[in-house]
């Protein structure tokens, strides 16, 4: 049996047509809606969900195309817009009966709750992001050969077919290739969590790709439109990122700064899954969020 968030109860949600959220839910009081990243589940909150459930009703999804939850093709290019996501995600709450909430992403998680945040600003009341820069912003500053770094953007994003082929050829690899790569302490997912982050990305590689290919199609669309408009977060914003903003040679919070007007900028010592790595930093980050 794979692992679980413990004393949460499990459920799927529907969101959209034919569309379902596998999502644990578990304690009591204002709603905080937590969204994992890549190439991940919903587990990877399960140590902040935990603490957070003590005095939070806790909502942790698998996005869609991840996971547990339902796959739909992308026929037509807008199945994983990030737009098309962040409404799945309101849907969820609503479903579950809250009009409000405060909303944490992960990095693909944190594209969708931002764009939760510019689309439902009624909805989300704070909003934290962790570890990932603005759509726009991500491919500008990626140039040169530090954007090395980041191949699997550029592979992701060409069109479909070849991608999906050459990663569905050895998943295990390309994805355990990215959580050893980007986390800063091995122990921190122990061996029954990878090997369930491992299979749910096995049977999610068209999904994935499609989520990755839309954040260099209509995500970048719908994001420069924004910045024309000058629409910016209105809520509370916590963004929480490693300390990679010099080395790679920009100013994070500054990038930030221009999409959120109530801005904290934090640095955090670990590797990416900073949820997993350093949950003690992430709950105190959250907490104090949720107190602004």
């Amino acid at each position: 049996m794979e692992p679980r968030i413990s004393g949460f109860d499990y459920q799927r949600v529907t969101v959209a047509d034919g569309v379902a959220l596998h999502t644990a839910v578990g304690g009591s009081g204002s709603p905080v809606v937590l969204l994992h990243g890549f190439p991940q589940t919903h587990l990877m909150w399960r140590h902040v969900a935990a603490d957070l459930a003590a005095d939070h009703t806790v909502i942790c999804p698998d996005l869609r195309g991840y996971g547990d939850s339902d796959k739909p093709a992308d026929v037509d290019g807008t199945r994983y817009a990030k737009r098309t996501m962040a409404a799945d995600v309101v849907a969820l709450a609503r479903t579950l009966g809250h009009e409000q909430f405060a909303l944490a992403g992960h990095d693909r998680g944190a594209l969708v709750a931002v764009r939760a945040g510019l689309d439902h600003p009624r909805a989300v009341t704070h909003l934290a992001v962790l570890d990932v820069l603005p759509i726009l912003d991500m491919w500008d500053v990626l140039h040169g050969v530090d954007a090395a770094v980041a191949f699997h953007l550029y592979l992701m994003a060409q069109p479909p077919g070849l991608p999906e082929r050459l990663i569905g050829a050895a998943p295990d690899a390309f994805f355990g290739h990215f959580l050893d790569a980007w986390g800063g302490d091995p122990q921190a997912q122990p061996a029954d969590v990878r090997a369930a982050y491992l299979r749910a990305s096995r049977e999610a590689v068209t999904s994935i790709v499609a989520d990755y290919r839309a954040s260099a199609g209509i995500d970048v669309t719908d994001d420069t439109a924004d910045r024309a408009a000058g629409n910016r977060l209105a809520m509370p914003v916590t963004v929480l990122q490693q300390d990679w903003g010099t080395a790679l040679g920009y100013d994070a919070a500054g990038l930030w700064g221009a999409w959120a007007a109530d801005l904290e900028h934090r640095t955090v010592t670990s590797g990416h899954f900073m949820a997993e790595e350093a949950p003690a930093e992430v709950v105190a980050a959250l907490r104090a969020l949720l107190a602004r």
